[in-house]
């Protein structure tokens, strides 16, 4: 089925997005030089993939205004990418194209407790309907720069300068790596083999690293993903 953002969601995703591999482009502050400035550092003795995650929990999200769950190839690549690299799909959503839904939806999906990533796919273009970038910013506790500078790079090589419509981005919320890539599957394809893949458990590890140490100290989670000390001071007493 055709998306009714033709000339808008459909070539943002194939120009913008397809240029999947701009954003790719600023890798260095991104996976392996990111790595090794805070990552290394930061684990004070621990192995530099001490806090990686062999398998991950990923929540896909898809959109658009048009597709429908039984046609959905970009969201079909990005689970099944997924859950062959041996990580598994905590579930999937699609939304239409607007602000509220895509915040709303992106929020609550990075607090579950059974989900390390997310991963959203179009709305990531120039048309007036693609906000997913606009949604979602108002919710990194940290940005991600080099994610859309390296998939912006990488797509160069593909789309040539189109890729300069691609506003793909990432950044952590919740403690939750989010990914936001334009909606054609071949963006999607070198967003999630190329860049999302090789670096998520190792990303997923470090953001929620502060919790796994507040779970170690006793305290305990809520269901809302939050930690709650409270409640263990007051059975002290």
């Amino acid at each position: 089925m055709t998306d009714q953002r033709d000339g808008s969601e459909a070539d943002d995703h194939h120009d913008h997005e397809g240029g999947h591999g701009h954003e790719h482009g600023d890798h260095d502050g991104h996976g392996h030089g990111d790595h090794g400035d805070h990552e290394h550092g930061d684990h004070d003795g621990h192995g530099h993939h001490h806090h990686d995650a062999d398998s991950v929990a990923v929540a896909v999200v898809t959109v658009s205004s048009s597709r429908s769950a039984d046609e959905d190839p970009a969201g079909d690549y990005v689970a099944a990418a997924f859950e062959e690299a041996g990580h598994e799909v905590a579930v999937r959503e699609l939304i239409g194209d607007d602000y509220d839904s895509v915040q709303g939806t992106v929020d609550r999906l990075a607090r579950r407790k059974d989900t390390d990533a997310v991963v959203t796919t179009g709305g990531t273009g120039v048309t007036p309907d693609d906000v997913t970038p606009e949604a979602v910013r108002g919710l990194f506790a940290k940005r991600l720069p080099g994610f859309g500078e390296l998939f912006r790079r990488l797509s160069y090589d593909e789309v040539g300068t189109r890729t300069i419509g691609s506003r793909a981005t990432a950044g952590v919320v919740s403690a939750t790596p989010v990914f936001c890539l334009p909606g054609s599957e071949n963006a999607v394809r070198l967003g999630v083999d190329d860049v999302i893949l090789p670096e998520v458990g190792h990303l997923s590890g470090l953001a929620a690293r502060g919790l796994d140490d507040e779970a170690e100290n006793g305290d305990e989670a809520t269901d809302d993903g939050t930690t709650d000390s409270d409640g263990s001071a007051s059975e002290e007493a």
